[in-house]
């Protein structure tokens, strides 16, 4: 929804008054927009509760911030390149979203077993870590007390948003979604100094019936414990263990939230690390930009240097030496066929890592790529061939000091994921005859009924 005229919808939305109000959760508002079916604004309100609201209060100004770290953990979801329903931010209380059929399903990744899963899983110590993160799936049922359900539970459930039902393809796109937000969002966290130890997130489908995630995310959705101290957390489960509560307290839960909000604006940053494509020769030109290409799209600035080792050595040798010192962490990705003097140069004269991509042919490959494999010792240069897999080694190898690039990459296999997701269906779709295993035909549905 990128061709979105942005000065049309802020106008039909006006003053937000005369809105038509659609849906209303605990903590928000939804409403349609005049001349745009397929869109919706998001109020937040300055209410939190707890308990299934058993507990609630009213806390001026919560509104703002809750939007603000919403929009702000969307905005860094979306410049890793994950699709959402979210657009933009519309107002201090507001942002604009794709509309969606919600799933009733809350999903939870948990990285610490803390609160509410000790009481379900008697026996499990609190702080015991899940790696894998867990996952968990609550139905979402307030007079039942949101149960938790199984996969199976969903599935046979048969769920339908937006003619679209819940079924096993959909369950594993949900479940990886969820994970890959939480990595995404505990790396950045991480990075100030905060331990992620749980989070909530929901899903929708939208018109067009995209399965995406959806609802908010602010810090009503997650458990974060600075140094990966529970003693000083910052989220909503300060409001749950309150004894009593109070304005000094409801006040020290408003700056907590003042908090959060401010930390998840910085989480959107620009990449550190950087690619230089070192080409023995212009001729290997279109294979560098190829390579230049695929760095880009996993969001890896990528600069391209001609020189050749064997004719130009100490030009190459200088060359290196410009990105040694500005520490900028760099790794160089070498083009050159025939014989490769250029990736064990480079490697020999700089501790950055180096790949080396030789541009193979048909007459020469099987000879020219021992060059690039048979290197002397104490070189350590990685060979790889093909450019989208010299950009993604490269991106693999930045994103251990870069959280923009580690999210990148997740959302890259989620891609690879659902292309093989849609193949499989495509050809199950595709297929006339369906096999049924011996054992499927024993224990049918009809079978076990008419005995």
């Amino acid at each position: 929804m990128d061709d979105i005229d942005m000065n049309s919808v802020v106008a039909a939305i006006g003053d937000g008054t005369k809105l038509k109000k659609i849906g209303e959760g605990k903590t928000k508002e939804i409403y349609e927009i005049p001349n745009y079916p397929a869109l919706t604004l998001i109020r937040s309100k300055d209410r939190i509760t707890a308990f299934n609201a058993q507990r609630q209060n009213m806390i001026e100004g919560k509104a703002e911030i809750a939007n603000d770290t919403t929009c702000h953990v969307f905005h860094y979801l979306k410049s890793i390149g994950l699709n959402t329903h979210f657009i933009a931010k519309i107002s201090d209380t507001e942002f604009l979203a794709r509309r969606c059929a919600m799933i009733p399903l809350e999903w939870v990744a948990r990285r610490v077993a803390t609160g509410s899963f000790l009481k379900r899983n008697p026996g499990v110590q609190e702080g015991y870590w899940f790696d894998p993160a867990k996952l968990e799936i609550f139905y979402k049922d307030d007079e039942n007390n949101d149960p938790q359900w199984s996969e199976e539970q969903v599935i046979a459930q048969g769920i339908t948003a937006s003619g679209v039902t819940v079924k096993r393809p959909e369950v594993d796109l949900m479940k990886r979604v969820t994970v890959l937000v939480f990595e995404a969002l505990e790396k950045a966290w991480d990075l100030k100094q905060c331990a992620l130890i749980d989070m909530k997130v929901e899903f929708g489908v939208t018109a067009e019936g995209e399965l995406v995630l959806a609802d908010v995310i602010d810090n009503d959705s997650w458990r974060v414990w600075p140094a990966g101290d529970k003693r000083l957390q910052l989220d909503k489960q300060f409001y749950r263990d309150l004894d009593a509560v109070t304005d000094d307290a409801l006040t020290k839960l408003k700056e907590n939230y003042a908090k959060v909000a401010g930390i998840v604006k910085s989480f959107t940053t620009p990449v550190k690390g950087r690619a230089v494509i070192l080409m023995g020769s212009k001729a290997d030109n279109a294979y560098a930009t190829a390579i230049q290409d695929a760095c880009s799209n996993l969001g890896v600035p990528a600069i391209k240097r001609v020189s050749s080792a064997h004719k130009t050595t100490e030009t190459t040798l200088d060359i290196i030496a410009q990105y040694k010192s500005d520490r900028v962490p760099t790794v160089f990705i070498a083009v050159a066929g025939r014989s490769n003097g250029l990736g064990p140069v480079t490697a020999g004269n700089t501790t950055f890592p180096v790949i080396n991509a030789p541009p193979l042919n048909d007459t020469w490959s099987s000879q020219d790529i021992w060059s690039s494999l048979r290197m002397p010792s104490g070189l350590g240069c990685t060979t790889v061939i093909g450019a989208e897999e010299a950009a993604l080694a490269a991106a693999k190898i930045l994103s251990l000091v870069d959280h923009m690039i580690f999210g990148r990459l997740l959302v890259q296999q989620l891609k690879s994921f659902v292309t093989i997701m849609k193949a499989d269906a495509a050809m199950e779709k595709d297929n006339d005859l369906k096999i049924v295993s011996p054992f499927a035909r024993k224990y049918s549905v009809a079978n076990l009924n008419g005995h």
